[in-house]
């Protein structure tokens, strides 16, 4: 798990670098999700963020109701 973190804290530090000019307020937000695919028990879904929980979780619902609203797609954007 120590590696897991380690390695999303610096790929949220760095797209923040990207997406963030420093030294000014920031104008992206970002949600990292980092889970297994195959679903072994005990295993959950980590995140990590450059907002404040409550932004997530707007966030979050916005995505879901997004994808709730759509029709089955293929292929890939």
């Amino acid at each position: 798990m120590t590696d897991t973190k380690n390695m999303m804290q610096s790929m949220a530090s760095a797209l923040d670098d990207v997406l963030n000019e420093k030294g000014k307020p920031k104008k992206n937000g970002f949600v990292l999700l980092v889970f297994p695919f195959d679903g072994a028990e005990g295993q959950r879904t980590n995140y990590v963020s450059n907002g404040q929980r409550q932004d997530i979780v707007v966030a979050l619902k916005e995505i879901i109701a997004r994808f709730e609203g759509q029709p089955q797609q293929s292929g890939r954007a």
